[in-house]
């Protein structure tokens, strides 16, 4: 943080709402900021809080060179980010744990619903919702990219002191996509049985699973909003708030689920109706309090609510986002229709399995995101060389999780499959189940290496790889299973996801290896 005079009021009024609810946090758990940087009494540029690549603290030094050749000079201000000192590993493993614990939270929020279905209604409803699931993903998708296009601007203006283009692109953001989510919502509700047809969904559970379609999409605004305002918290320095209200509305989830079903007798509908009213719970919360916020951001003037301008900025950066994350959910929503022309039963067992997956793949999923924010920071402050131990670290990281979820799931994978299904399941959802997960034990490393290879390429801005390799992940993954479904039932599908993260790892090692990626420059 900044230690400002008194009259640096535009730095003073970012660390009075950020230190509280970033710096004391960050300090606590990562032990990352050995001192505080000081800002010159007579010059007040603010502190660059939220930006694209974390917490930016500075003090004014004149003109050192950015990169070693000297090439590139600036006024600098002396520096101390969080991932650009200590040993890489240890930087890495210790900004990736909270990650880690925020998105099983989210995948424990999305699996709630399977389990409780699956235990206490039976087999058909398990399959209904786990039809679903690839559906309301491309959804979720939108919404998350959406979230980080919003979030850089808003960082951006933060960091610049400019308070009032800051409320603005928050205001901007939520009205703009509370539009998105009620237009979606819209369209998900009329359309979604036609969209279950196409996906040649079982003629037994099309019935629960338009229900439970039907009443997700009324709730569609309230998941929007959610994900853009978890964004605004981030952006503002705040990343606690986001994950408590995710740890609330996770439970409240379950506990409304429970009641639904079990007291009410309402089935796939009163899960259905659960999630949405968590969802609305949080995201009504979340305003609330973001609201509470930015009241406390003075500005002398009265701050428009949407600006044309600020919305073209974050369309500019969400956008390819959005695209790459929709067509890799709309992929596996082909694949899901694969897997439903093999009867509820098969379709019961995989969603169960899937849903385990999503789990199982959360720590080499941190671990990328983790080491492209690494590569970020390392990468601005002209050292890649950093990054180049950092990323020889992370192979250490990912294989010792992979090794750890692989032999969890060798010791009890059928007590896993289990928890997502009663006495009166079928042998064919068991054996789909555990068959899935006891192929797939062998390989989550191979995500984890595509994780962190494709972390240091999106950190370093080489986006045009990483977009063409994942690609190519989703293009094994999709045709594998359209070709040889046919020919060796459904293992077919599982087959092809580790060949495709084997894919996309080879194509973005290739790009790391020529070190052309370390040529990128993110920032002027």
């Amino acid at each position: 943080m900044c230690r400002v005079s008194a009259d640096a009021e535009c730095s003073l009024r970012i660390l009075n709402h950020s230190k509280s609810y970033n710096y004391r946090f960050y300090h606590k758990i990562f032990s990352f900021w050995e001192k505080i940087a000081t800002i010159d009494k007579n010059v007040c540029k603010g502190c660059i809080l939220g930006s694209v690549f974390g917490d930016r603290d500075k003090k004014e030094k004149g003109r050192n060179p950015r990169h070693e050749d000297g090439k590139r000079m600036e006024k600098r201000k002396s520096q101390k980010w969080s991932m650009l000192e200590g040993t890489p590993g240890i930087a890495l493993f210790l900004f990736a744990l909270p990650l880690i614990l925020g998105n099983l939270f989210q995948q424990f929020y999305n699996m709630v619903d399977s389990m409780i279905v699956g235990q206490f209604v039976g087999e058909n409803a398990l399959a209904a919702v786990g039809a679903s699931y690839a559906l309301t993903n491309v959804f979720v998708m939108i919404a998350i990219g959406g979230g980080m296009g919003a979030s850089v601007i808003t960082s951006q203006y933060l960091g610049a002191g400019d308070t009032e283009k800051m409320k603005t692109s928050v205001y901007t953001a939520l009205l703009t996509f509370l539009a998105v989510g009620s237009l979606l919502g819209i369209f998900g509700f009329l359309m979604n049985r036609q969209i279950l047809l196409w996906l040649h969904t079982p003629d037994n559970i099309i019935a629960a699973a338009g229900t439970y379609l039907g009443i997700y999409f009324l709730g569609m605004p309230f998941l929007f909003m959610y994900n853009i305002l978890s964004s605004m918290f981030n952006s503002l320095g705040d990343s606690r708030t986001p994950l408590f209200l995710l740890i609330f509305s996770s439970v409240l989830n379950v506990f409304l689920d429970l009641w639904f079903v079990l007291q009410f007798g309402m089935g796939v509908a009163g899960v259905a109706i659960a999630t949405v009213i968590a969802q609305g719970t949080a995201a009504v919360i979340s305003f609330l309090l973001l609201m509470h916020r930015l009241n406390g951001f003075e500005t002398e003037e009265a701050v428009p609510k949407y600006d044309v301008g600020i919305l073209k900025s974050m369309v500019k950066i969400a956008l390819p986002s959005i695209l790459q994350q929709s067509i890799v959910s709309i992929g596996l929503l082909l694949v899901q229709s694969v897997v439903n022309g093999f009867g509820s039963s098969v379709l019961a067992g995989y969603a169960a399995s899937t849903r385990i997956e999503s789990i199982c793949i959360v720590p080499m999923i941190s671990t990328g995101n983790a080491m492209s924010t690494f590569t970020a920071q390392n990468m601005g402050a002209g050292r890649p060389e950093r990054v180049r131990r950092g990323y020889r670290a992370a192979y250490a990281i990912t294989g010792g999780f992979a090794l750890l979820i692989g032999l969890i799931l060798f010791f009890f994978d059928k007590q896993i499959i289990g928890a997502f299904m009663n006495s009166q399941s079928g042998g064919t959802a068991f054996a789909t189940g555990t068959g899935y997960l006891s192929f797939m034990k062998f390989f989550f490393i191979f995500i984890g290496l595509k994780a962190i290879t494709d972390g240091v390429l999106r950190g370093a801005g080489d986006v045009m790889v990483f977009t063409l390799a994942n690609l190519a992940n989703l293009a094994v993954r999709v045709l594998g299973a359209f070709l040889f479904a046919p020919v060796v039932g459904v293992a077919a599908v599982w087959y092809a996801v580790p060949a495709g993260w084997a894919i996309n790892y080879m194509i973005s090692l290739c790009r790391y290896l020529t070190g052309k990626w370390s040529k990128k420059s993110l920032v002027n």
